[in-house]
């Protein structure tokens, strides 16, 4: 098995996580290690970390301001990991949601990556997990709108190639 490429090198620019846990412990961690990613790792980039303590606030933030990545505890009061990945969904630009827990079993990996979450991350956690976790799907979401942009660009620039086609084809094969 081949093992996936370094995101870590070119990881530049602002980095933005939204943690939603009512566990206070969670922000507190995922601070130190946005704080050593920031001075450490990724010394080229700036990490900053929002937290909210409920669902309903976090969708509210997410409403407001564009963040490519959510950490979101898998049992919020009220709701779940569930209900946030299905709001963010309905964002113009949708956040990456990274599911964390204590209980990160095979069973949570399985649902929340067939329902369309980006990552699991277990709890205590670990820098390493969560800087590669939190990377990559940065590295995905900008990505991806930076393609759809350049996908954009290309139909309106070959909006007219169709019936360029169309007259070639009719020339080469008379009826």
């Amino acid at each position: 098995m081949r093992k996936p490429p370094k995101t870590e090198a070119n990881l530049t620019g602002n980095v933005t996580v939204l943690s939603v846990s009512p566990i206070p412990d969670d922000h507190i961690s995922l601070k130190q290690i946005i704080h050593y990613s920031e001075s450490g790792v990724h010394s080229g980039s700036r990490w900053e970390l929002n937290k909210s303590l409920r669902r309903i606030s976090a969708v509210s933030v997410l409403r407001q301001q564009q963040i490519p990545v959510v950490i979101c505890e898998r049992d919020l009061q009220p709701g779940t990991w569930r209900e946030m990945l299905e709001q963010v969904g309905c964002l113009p630009s949708p956040p990456l949601l990274i599911v964390s827990s204590r209980l990160a079993d095979e069973r949570l990996w399985a649902e929340a990556l067939n329902l369309g979450a980006w990552d699991v991350l277990a709890k205590p956690f670990d820098k390493r997990e969560v800087i590669r976790a939190v990377t990559s799907a940065w590295l995905h979401w900008t990505g991806r709108f930076s393609a759809w942009a350049r996908q954009a660009r290309k139909a309106t620039a070959s909006a007219a190639m169709p019936q360029a086609r169309t007259v070639q084809m009719q020339l080469q094969y008379p009826i």
